[in-house]
């Protein structure tokens, strides 16, 4: 439950940093161009506000709908559908009454704002905190597979070697590697000799769905760690600092090895070999019906796998900040094709608030709070640039056809556009979160 909350807490102040921010990337280009702007909100604010104070021609405040925020510009058709004011002649401070070209500065300002505050994230992170990974080749006991990997072709023990026979210096980006990339091959090391397992539609979709499909496999080197109350470890007598030996006689490789053993052993007892405090002795514990006995591992090599760490000074990070942001942005927009292939379904892993509020950690971490949020601006940039009436990109689109054909829109058809971009909005937003509930409810979440 303290994991949802902090999940939960992380993902309101994302979306409220980013929410502000969109919204003063309109604002100032708004300002810029002498064009007045009603209202400036955090949130929504159907029938009544939480906090709200007005300073010149803007009121500024907080509504009771954590769903986003906007401005209100004058003389323009948006969310708030003020047909009145628009059956009055245009002023000189109303948006209609500007230049086209300033009024897509004025559109394009808040998807601006949302990538330029990406990168400059992203530069802070890596100066901050650099940058770390595990390489690839430092994987050198191989994988542990679970069932999706078995299902696309991978075993437990692959060494993974190269995608596309193309190196993949960081292990993290192996999968997302193939998954955006497209690649037909993986290259494996199983049982000393180089295979290829090759990689379908099917396997694409079976990907997309799944939250992984390996771990790094980790030797049966391991004690005691902290201990599950009134779960069967702590009642047979084990202790924290206890090192594992034999089980049934059986000694173990790998650690998955082990818990293999744990699950096939359900509702039965079995005899485990310990050292305490280098006295050998044996206790006997009884599995439960879920094949655990109650504890975490503590792994007595702590550099099984040796990451990787790059430190950036000041002005290394700015380049490489931005660098980070234009991948984050190919890779999202990689990802986005996806939804239009129909082999791989994307379409059946599109999630709402929840799947957004999974990618934070379920402790605060304020490196990976940073990360999360430069991500999800870049999503809002890429998603508001859609070019669907009531989104930026939709107003966008309207106004590059008038630059171009140098004929404006009929204020009733820009007002028709934008119910139905709102409802289509609606219905995706509802279709999301839909698949969200769906993922609870089969546990796949």
């Amino acid at each position: 439950m303290e994991s949802i909350l902090i999940k939960t807490t992380q993902l309101l102040l994302s979306l409220s940093i980013l929410v502000v921010l969109h919204e003063a990337g309109h604002f100032m280009f708004a300002r810029l161009f002498k064009t007045r702007v009603e209202k400036f909100y955090l949130f929504f604010d159907p029938w009544f506000s939480l906090f709200k104070v007005k300073k010149g021609d803007t009121e500024y405040g907080i509504g009771w709908v954590p769903l986003g925020g906007y401005v209100k510009i004058s003389g323009m058709i948006d969310e708030s559908m003020d047909k009145e004011a628009m059956k009055q002649p245009p002023k000189p401070w109303e948006f209609r009454s500007k230049p086209a070209w300033q009024r897509l500065l004025i559109m394009v300002g808040g998807v601006l704002m949302n990538f330029l505050f990406a990168m400059v994230i992203y530069i802070g992170v890596l100066y901050a905190w650099g940058e770390q990974y595990l390489p690839t080749d430092n994987v050198k006991y191989g994988v542990v597979v679970n069932e999706t990997g078995e299902k696309i072709g991978f075993k437990t023990g692959d060494k993974i070697l190269t995608v596309d026979n193309q190196h993949i210096e960081n292990f993290d980006k192996i999968i997302p590697t193939v998954v955006l990339d497209g690649a037909k091959t993986v290259q494996v090391e199983r049982d000393g000799q180089k295979i290829d397992v090759p990689i379908t539609g099917e396997d694409l979709a079976l990907l997309l769905k799944s939250k992984g499909i390996w771990e790094e496999r980790i030797p049966y080197n391991i004690n005691i760690g902290k201990m599950a109350k009134d779960f069967p470890a702590q009642k047979a007598g084990l202790q924290v600092g206890d090192v594992l030996g034999n089980i049934d006689g059986n000694s173990f490789r790998f650690y998955d090895q082990f818990t293999n053993y744990l699950e096939s052993k359900a509702g039965s007892q079995i005899e485990i070999n310990i050292t305490r405090n280098g006295q050998p002795m044996t206790k006997t514990v009884t599995v439960n019906e879920e094949g655990k006995i109650g504890f975490n591992p503590a792994f007595n090599d702590p550099n099984v796998f040796e990451f990787k760490t790059i430190k950036y000074g000041f002005l290394e990070s700015i380049p490489a900040g931005i660098n980070r942001g234009i991948q984050t942005t190919g890779n999202y927009l990689k990802q986005f094709k996806l939804f239009f292939k129909k082999e791989t379904k994307a379409y059946e892993s599109l999630g709402g608030f929840a799947t957004i509020g999974s990618i934070f950690a379920p402790t605060w971490d304020w490196a990976h709070f940073w990360t999360m949020t430069a991500f999800i601006s870049i999503i809002l940039a890429i998603m508001n640039l859609l070019p669907i009436p009531a989104l930026d990109g939709g107003h966008v689109m309207f106004l590059m056809g008038e630059i171009i054909t140098g004929r404006k829109p009929g204020e009733k058809f820009l007002e028709y556009a934008q119910i139905a971009g709102m409802i289509l909005l609606l219905g995706l937003v509802l279709y999301a979160n839909a698949n969200d509930i769906i993922k609870m409810i089969n546990g796949t979440f």
